[in-house]
């Protein structure tokens, strides 16, 4: 019994067997490298890509909302500073970091819908 467990604790190969070739070895690294490229940091890259696309896109007059949940409308934008100037009231203008703003508020063309009762 005692034997059984030295030779359990001890974990020695056994003798006169082949080592496993290293590139063998290193195939399941690469295949979690692979999968955490294809599901993880791509579409991240995808997505911050988009992003910056539509902080390009901005101009005076689009709607906004910033990170922090400010809903306000472009005044201005400072490209060398990187800065957006927001006004959120009549008369109150505030300015942004062009990365806190969230995103841009889509206004369709035509009429609003209403909870009238024909």
């Amino acid at each position: 019994m005692h034997q059984l467990i030295a030779a359990l604790v001890t974990f020695a190969p056994p003798s006169g067997g082949t080592t496993p070739n290293p590139f063998v070895q290193l195939v399941p690294l690469a295949l979690i490298f692979i999968v955490f490229y294809f599901f993880l940091i791509r579409p991240q890259q995808k997505k911050q890509k988009e992003r910056e696309k539509v902080l390009d896109s901005l101009k005076r007059g689009d709607k906004v909302v910033t990170i922090g949940g400010m809903h306000g409308t472009v005044a201005g934008i400072d490209a060398e500073k990187k800065t957006v100037l927001i006004q959120i009231a009549e008369g109150m203008k505030v300015t942004f970091d062009r990365s806190a703003v969230a995103n841009i508020e889509k206004q369709e063309a035509g009429e609003k819908l209403s909870s009238k009762k024909d």
